[in-house]
């Protein structure tokens, strides 16, 4: 019988997508059972358009070439450059995009489950995310994550 990882992901800014995609992928390579069970704003990573924003204000931990104090964060255009900033170190260092990694854990199997109750609750429109994700509750994840080795949320 194989392990299990169960992710939950809630955030969906650009900088939070990486960890769930990375974690599950390497754990589908390593011969894992791997199920994401996308609520709140973690349901931006389904959509078939990722166009997501970096936000450096409220995250004090976030590497910066230069000190940018934390008033001069919320000024108009910031998060535009951080975001630019963050997807160029990125693509310098090799490292996947967001759209790469997903599609990695879609061809290992990972199983993609969207909250159904978030999805109603702010009216989302599913044609907008990707195919071969499933709509559930909670409690269909938790049958999951009740047997999982390993429990994340991201």
């Amino acid at each position: 019988m194989s392990k299990k990882l169960a992710i939950i992901a809630t955030k969906g800014t650009l900088d939070w997508g990486y960890p769930p995609f990375i974690l599950a992928s390497t754990a589908a390579a390593l011969g894992y059972d791997v199920q994401i069970f996308f609520t709140f704003y973690g349901l931006q990573l389904l959509k078939k358009k990722l166009d997501l924003q970096v936000s450096p204000l409220g995250n004090p931990g976030m590497p910066m070439p230069f000190p940018v104090p934390v008033l001069m964060q919320a000024l108009p255009g910031m998060q535009a450059m951080m975001t630019s900033m963050m997807k160029k170190k990125m693509a310098d260092k090799g490292v996947a995009d967001l759209a790469e990694l997903r599609e990695l854990c879609q061809e290992a199997d990972v199983k993609f489950i969207a909250c159904q109750m978030t999805v109603d609750l702010f009216e989302m429109d599913t044609k907008e995310f990707i195919s071969d994700v499933e709509y559930a509750g909670a409690a269909m994840f938790f049958d999951f994550a009740g047997d999982a080795d390993i429990c994340l949320y991201i």
